[in-house]
Order: structure tokens, then C-alpha cells, then sequence
């Protein structure tokens, strides 16, 4: 399926100089807000309190937050947990008050506000389980980028494997600093959603360097830079339905998921956008500029001698 057929091919690759600046420029802003502010670590990282309350009749979240700022807590997470009627209350950890005793404070208080609140939850993620999961949360990321890596190199060659690592990197990089900068919470859900991004962003790659390899069995005798820019050009059609369909799904999570999504859809929106922008004009320029030739993807054939006969 197309939605239109572009009969020339885009120049892309006679601004890959100016698109990789621009990447660059974003790259070190993100870096240095990452350096700088870091991550805004949720309680599953940093430790802390989790409880799960229930309610008779829908309660206004906003007004819980504010008796969560009332008792000194004004870091607390506060959203609607699986119904309107249940809301899930995230506490970070307070020096010299245990998790039993907080947990009866801010009972007592949710009940003084409302009489049918009704605690069915209490969990204590303690600050050793935190860092476990940052530790773990970062060599995950650093196997799935081995394992990307190995996987195009065995597919294409190695070039294609470092390019493609490089862009998708470039997009976890850009995501993590959109959390920095704002100060958006990061919590398991967004790392989640980083590691999906890893595997969507690579996908497009594949997909264009898939075509690339095919045209230069085809171009026999075109440029590199007429073959990527023609692989990038028939592909914008299959990019616009593909990434299109995937954001309308992270859209409806992003409007109507409610504050338990809206992080997770967050990042994905990020990634999606980012993960188009790396795979066409990070990606492609990088192979380029790696020297990647007909003989890297195309194995020239042998020619058959005729011997006597037998």
C-alpha cells in the first residue's frame, strides 16, 4: 500500500551534513542536562512507599495531593489506579519514619478527608532494591545493544551495524534528556518504553537497509548517494503508514490513560519521532560516510568455466 508515489528521489543525503549538526547540538544538550540534573528517579529506583487505596465514590486526585504536600510529602505521585474508585499513592523515603508508620499517618489522614478510604495495599521498595534496578535497567540496555549490533552485522555488514547502533543510542540518549530537562519522573515503565523504542528504532533501520542493499544489486551503476537517497524515498510511504498507525495507539494512551500512562506514552511519542528522524538522517549518512560499497552487500558472481569433456 502507498499513499503517493514520488517519481524523483529526494536529495536527503546532500543535507545529511546539516541534519547530523542539528543531531549533534541535541545530543550535547542532552548529555548535559543528564550530567548536570540528572534523572528524576520514581520511587521504584529511589525507594520509598507504594499504597493502593480504595474509595466508594471517585475521589478528586488533585485534592489528595495537596493533603499528600499537607503532611510533607509534596514529591508524592498521586493517580487513579486501574478504576475511577482506586487511586495508587507513591511516597519517597523519609528520614526516620518507617514504612509502617507512614502508612498509618497518611491513612489516618485520608480518612479524616474521606471516611470510605480504604487502604488494600502497602509495599516498601527499600533504596538496595532501587539501585539493583538501576544497575540491571542499564546493563539491560547496554545487551540489547550488543545484541542489535550482532544482528546487523550478521545481516548486513558491520558498518550498518554501528550506524544503526549509533542512531538508536541518539534516540535513548534524546529521550533520557527530555526526562532530565523537564524533570519528568522516570520510573520503570518509562524504562520499559525506552527499551521498546530500541527495538521499534531498529526495525526502520532494517527496513532501510534492506532497501539500500537491494539497490545496489539493482543500480549497478549509481552513486552511494543515489542509492540511499532512492532506498529512503520508496520507503516514506510504508514509514508514514507504519509510524503513523503506531502513534494514533500511543496518542489514545497519551489523552485517555490517565496519569498511570502518560509517562509511558510520553516517551514512546519521543522515541517514535525521534526513531524516524535517526533511522532516515543519522543512520543512513553514517553508513555512507563509513565507505559502505557494492562489494560490502553484493558478492560478485563466479563465473562458471566449461571443462572438457569427460
Amino acid at each position: 500500500m502507498e499513499f503517493f508515489r514520488i517519481k524523483h528521489d529526494i536529495p536527503f543525503m546532500r543535507h545529511a551534513l546539516v541534519f547530523n549538526v542539528i543531531s549533534v547540538i541535541t545530543f550535547l544538550i542532552a548529555v548535559g542536562s543528564l550530567a548536570t540534573k540528572g534523572l528524576n528517579f520514581g520511587v521504584d529506583f529511589t525507594g520509598g512507599t507504594v499504597m493502593e487505596v480504595h474509595y466508594e465514590h471517585a475521589p478528586d486526585v488533585n485534592k489528595l495531593r495537596e493533603t499528600m504536600t499537607k503532611i510533607g510529602f509534596p514529591d508524592a505521585s498521586v493517580q487513579n489506579f486501574g478504576t475511577s474508585l482506586d487511586v495508587l499513592i507513591r511516597l519517597p523515603v523519609k528520614a526516620g519514619v518507617t514504612s509502617a508508620k507512614l502508612s498509618e499517618t497518611v491513612r489516618d489522614e485520608l480518612r479524616k478527608e474521606d471516611a470510605t478510604a480504604e487502604v488494600r495495599r502497602v509495599e516498601f521498595v527499600g533504596p538496595q532494591v532501587g539501585k539493583e534496578l538501576v544497575e540491571n535497567g542499564g546493563l539491560a540496555l547496554l545487551f540489547v545493544s550488543i545484541g542489535i549490533v550482532a544482528y546487523l552485522a550478521m545481516r548486513f555488514e558491520w558498518k550498518f551495524g554501528l550506524a544503526a547502533i549509533v542512531a538508536n543510542l541518539h534516540d535513548v540518549v534524546i529521550i533520557l534528556g527530555f526526562f532530565s530537562i523537564f524533570q519528568w519522573e522516570f520510573s520503570l515503565t518509562v524504562l520499559a518504553a525506552v527499551l521498546a523504542i530500541l527495538g521499534y528504532s531498529v526495525n526502520e533501520s532494517v527496513v532501510v537497509f534492506d532497501r539500500i542493499r537491494e539497490n545496489f544489486r539493482k543500480m549497478r551503476g549509481a552513486s552511494v548517494t543515489t542509492v540511499i537517497d532512492n532506498a529512503i524515498t520508496r520507503t516514506i510511504s510504508r514509514t508514514i503508514i507504519t509510524h503513523g498507525c503506531t502513534q494514533l495507539m500511543v496518542t489514545s494512551m497519551l489523552v485517555f490513560g490517565g496519569e498511570t500512562l502518560h509517562y509511558f506514552a510520553l516517551a514512546l511519542t519521543i522515541g517514535i519521532c525521534f526513531g524516524i528522524y535517526s533511522s532516515v538522517l543519522v543512520a543512513s549518512p553514517i553508513v555512507m560516510w563509513l565507505g559502505v560499497t557494492r562489494k560490502d552487500l553484493v558478492k560478485p558472481e563466479r563465473k562458471t568455466e566449461i571443462g572438457a569433456a569427460i
